[in-house]
């Protein structure tokens, strides 16, 4: 039987996920950007795969992701990633990330041998994907990457850190989506401009770069500027946002222009920002809020 071609493969670690807010009342769930970006583009309607590494002992891979139609693969790991996070404000936009444990590393010889239009890259911390794994990629299908994994290192005292990406002008010519968030841009490209970072990256080879903000996100194509509004009406659900984002741009990307794909993502990551998880609604739930909030 032909394997399927799919628009998509999510790669990353799956996160024991141990969540508090500012009350101090406590959360644990299987997470992880693979997760929160496998279900907004599985549930859109994209084809996609998802592949992950974790320890069978700590949870069960196909139950993490039983509600969604994505297919999954997955290779055991010596350990499972888990990550604390301690937020200080209602909106979780500030907070304390605690690496508690990290699986075994991604290669190219882990991906399963099956066919995909992207590469989605959505790992946790540096050491994840090694570079040479986005230059392989390149040569299979188009390589999309959200540069967390890239910045974001665990300390031997477990605390997480953020660095420069010291090879980012010999890898990113490899690279057709690129996903950071404001504060990420800055570190790469060492300005508060989302604008002018945006245009930084593309000049250092990343053909299409969007930037996730509290208020908006904003896509660059090496032409045009492009911003949308976030306008969800609770933040209970904020984690993910930038997970759920960019899996809706990339797997509209496929078939929409990019204003088209970015009206499209920041909807959606608004509707799942009114609702904790990963994003377990339809196609049909986004338009619908596109209709509602998005017509002025």
């Amino acid at each position: 039987m032909k394997k399927p071609i799919y628009d998509t493969m999510i790669v990353g670690p799956v996160s024991l996920d141990i969540m508090i807010d500012c009350h101090d009342v406590e959360d644990r769930l299987t997470g992880g950007a693979v997760v929160q970006s496998g279900f907004a583009a599985a549930n859109v309607g994209a084809n996609t795969a998802i592949f992950t590494k974790l320890d069978p002992a700590d949870a069960d891979v196909y139950e993490a992701f039983a509600d969604t139609p994505a297919d999954v693969y997955w290779r055991p790991s010596t350990h499972t990633t888990s990550i604390r996070n301690k937020y200080f404000t209602e909106d979780k936009e500030t907070r304390e990330c605690t690496l508690l444990s990290k699986c075994d590393g991604f290669s190219v010889e882990d991906l399963p041998p099956v066919e995909t239009q992207i590469y989605h890259f959505a790992g946790l911390t540096v050491g994840d994907f090694p570079n040479e794994m986005l230059k392989e990629a390149a040569k299979k299908g188009k390589v999309a990457v959200d540069v967390q994994c890239l910045l974001r290192r665990g300390e031997d005292d477990g605390s997480m850190n953020f660095y420069d990406w010291a090879e980012k002008k010999e890898y990113l010519p490899y690279i057709d989506f690129l996903k950071t968030d404001a504060a990420e841009a800055k570190i790469l490209t060492g300005t508060d401009d989302r604008k002018e970072a945006a245009k930084m990256l593309h000049e250092w080879g990343a053909k299409e770069v969007v930037i996730t903000h509290n208020t908006e996100v904003l896509a660059y194509d090496g032409e045009e500027f492009y911003t949308c509004p976030i306008k969800a009406r609770s933040f209970i659900g904020r984690t993910g946002r930038g997970d759920t984002t960019f899996a809706g741009y990339l797997v509209e990307r496929l078939h929409k222009s990019v204003p088209e794909a970015l009206l499209f993502a920041t909807a959606l990551v608004s509707l799942k920002m009114e609702t904790p998880g990963p994003f377990r609604g339809t196609r049909e739930d986004v338009e619908k809020y596109i209709a509602d909030f998005y017509q002025d």
